[in-house]
């Protein structure tokens, strides 16, 4: 596997999160205060199609890694809820760091 998917996954997962603390602010602001409506429809919507991505990047990590269904699908879940994609993902590296390709290197003598 090449450490580019990881990376993909990383970003994503850290932006995803971000995003959804942002948009949880904006829900209890737009209906505990009703104010900013129309920020809430414009984080919303954001959040929609970066969440989208997260879930092909996760997916796409998935199946690059062979995990069971029972954990891609923990992994994909994740980004739903507020915070947890920050310790998955911390989990998620540590496990499939190993399974990432050495880059090649030349020979010294060349």
């Amino acid at each position: 596997m090449k450490r580019s998917v990881l990376t993909r996954y990383r970003a994503m997962a850290y932006v995803t999160a971000v995003m959804l603390l942002v948009l949880c602010v904006c829900m209890v602001v737009k209906y505990g205060f009703g104010a900013g409506e129309d920020v809430t429809l414009f984080v919303a919507q954001i959040h929609g199609v970066l969440f989208i991505l997260y879930l092909i990047f996760a997916f796409d990590l998935g199946q690059k890694a062979r995990w069971p269904f029972g954990k891609l699908l923990w992994v994909l879940v994740a980004g739903t809820i507020p915070t947890a994609a920050f310790f998955v993902e911390r989990r998620v590296v540590a496990e499939t760091e190993p399974l990432i390709e050495a880059p090649e290197q030349e020979p010294a003598g060349v």
